[in-house]
């Protein structure tokens, strides 16, 4: 049992006052010409004591206080009484002891409560800012995948409605204006319209790139069957890749290939550009690299040959 919080603040003092209540309560039961209702002196020491000793010292402290009385309560002719007094103070005693040692034992344990209580609000508090931060990491992925995708394919119309004249160019013109400004009500956040817009303009950006120099060879070697978790992944990791391939590679051509296997899917890209010495992880990479650990996967670039990335997702 754990002591009172007085005695821990000073315990010295504590120890001392408790004996000198203690030794005056046994001289002044010792000391009475007659009981009287001074036994509850020692009733009161016994109910104060575990404020400040364990419990077994408390007890002992009951002991010596039973035979402090037993030694000195006299009734002439009347032992059957004394023993039945001493008995009952004893009980009395006892049942302080106890039910003082109960009411710390409530206390701690709403002291207890109320810690556990501030702790699971806190907990809340950083779960709900937790929460928020994912939903803002995760809206800022899908911006940065969606507007650096979308200013890429603008790009690519422009390009090549340079090398048209008359009709031609208009067209590109118009599905430029068509990127610029996307249909009302049209939400890229859902699954189902954001895997076919962007596999629409991901054929369309590596489809034009042709005519500045880049071809596309895409290859799936089995019948992919991925949740739409995994599909979305998949799908914005290519848009970066193709996206970063015609901004920064410098290549002529993009391999695509997506394999489905026993331990899960992969999807590997490599140009034939002229690579990088050390890779490093911009935030189009950087964010790809995250989504696929959510799902438990990974991400990987090498730059010795080309430029090749490949994302894993384990088999569900």
């Amino acid at each position: 049992m754990q002591r009172a919080a007085i005695s821990e603040r000073n315990p010295r003092r504590a120890y001392l006052a408790l004996a000198a209540a203690v030794v005056s309560s046994w001289s002044v039961v010792a000391t009475a010409p007659t009981a009287g209702l001074l036994p509850i002196l020692l009733v009161v020491t016994a109910a104060v004591n575990v404020y400040v000793v364990p419990v077994r010292v408390a007890l002992t402290i009951v002991a010596f206080n039973t035979v402090v009385l037993a030694a000195t309560a006299t009734i002439p002719d009347a032992t059957g009484e004394v023993a039945l007094m001493v008995g009952f103070y004893l009980l009395i005693q006892l049942a302080t002891v106890f039910g003082s040692v109960s009411l710390l034992r409530e206390q701690r344990m709403r002291r207890e409560l109320t810690e556990a209580h501030v702790d699971l609000r806190a907990a809340s508090v950083l779960l709900t800012e937790s929460a928020r931060t994912a939903e803002r990491l995760r809206i800022s992925r899908e911006l940065h995948d969606l507007i650096g995708h979308q200013l890429t394919v603008l790009a690519l119309e422009l390009e090549v409605a340079r090398h048209h004249d008359g009709g031609g160019a208009h067209e590109h013109i118009e599905r430029a204006a068509g990127v610029a400004r996307p249909p009302r009500g049209r939400t890229d956040d859902r699954r189902g319209a954001a895997r076919r817009d962007t596999r629409s303009r991901r054929d369309a950006a590596a489809g034009r790139a042709r005519p500045a120099g880049t071809g596309r060879d895409d290859h799936r070697r089995s019948r992919v069957r991925v949740g739409d978790e995994e599909v979305v992944a998949f799908v914005r990791a290519l848009q970066e890749i193709v996206t970063n391939t015609l901004r920064h590679a410098d290549a002529r051509g993009l391999r695509v290939d997506v394999d489905f296997g026993g331990t899960g899917t992969v999807m590997s890209a490599v140009d034939d550009g002229s690579g990088v010495c050390a890779p490093a992880f911009g935030n189009g990479l950087r964010g790809l690299s995250e989504r696929f650990e959510v799902l438990g996967g990974g991400l990987t670039v090498d730059g010795s040959r080309g430029f090749r990335v490949t994302a894993r997702v384990p088999a569900s």
